[in-house]
């Protein structure tokens, strides 16, 4: 049984290995990446994020579907390091609340959007992996053209955040319009042209597992 105990050690750091080896970053251009992941099966999606040193703070570049298994990063600086990593995110969300807008993009002149701005409530107390953690009481109020205010009820405890997910009429999938802090129960959405008829949704999320970290250094001229 001895013996054994290496090969098993052995095995196990490889299959390890291979459970982080999930993105590619490849230069197609001087400046410009592609990168190609393998998604984690059961996500609600997946976060791409960068950064321009190894520790440094990472920037979020899209929440990708979670069919997506492919970034374009174009355009980059030219002889800048680029640090990529790909996280799953998961989570409860709420009901759904379908909304409908007036046509034209009119906002009245007294609108500072002073109602736009989150408010956060007392923490919820239902951990975040539960399926009773998510947002109830979900609404949406028209506040003008292309003005929405979302208000929830907020039960998760232990969430990196809310996600404020929108799919317009004739899409097939929901994307996130939105990315906002813990212990948000308040939020007000400027819409897009695209989004006059949609359909949203709140979402308490937490992140699953990370890709490894995927480096180009981009060529070019200063």
């Amino acid at each position: 049984m001895r013996r054994l105990v290496p090969l098993v050690v052995l095995l196990l750091a490889a299959c390890g290995q291979e459970q982080h080896r999930r993105l590619t970053a490849t230069l197609t251009s001087p400046t410009d990446v592609s990168l190609v992941w393998e998604a984690e099966p059961g996500a609600a999606g997946q976060v791409v994020e960068y950064a321009n040193v190894p520790d440094g703070a990472y920037t979020v570049l899209e929440f990708a579907p979670p069919d997506r298994t492919a970034y374009e990063h174009p355009d980059l600086i030219p002889q800048t390091p680029f640090y990529y990593r790909v996280r799953s995110y998961h989570g409860p969300t709420s009901a759904t609340a379908d909304v409908t807008l007036p046509p034209g993009d009119e906002v009245p002149e007294s609108d500072g959007h002073a109602w736009a701005a989150p408010i956060n409530g007392p923490s919820g107390a239902r951990p975040v992996r539960s399926a009773y953690a998510g947002p109830t009481d979900f609404r949406a109020e028209v506040k003008h053209a292309n003005g929405i205010l979302f208000t929830w009820t907020d039960h998760a405890e232990g969430e990196e955040g809310y996600l404020l997910e929108v799919r317009p009429a004739g899409a097939a999938d929901f994307s996130v319009a939105a990315q906002l802090d813990p212990d948000v129960r308040s939020f007000g959405l400027i819409t897009l042209p695209t989004e006059k008829s949609a359909t949203y949704r709140v979402r308490a999320y937490y992140y699953g597992a990370a890709s490894n970290v995927a480096h180009q250094k981009t060529g070019g001229n200063v």
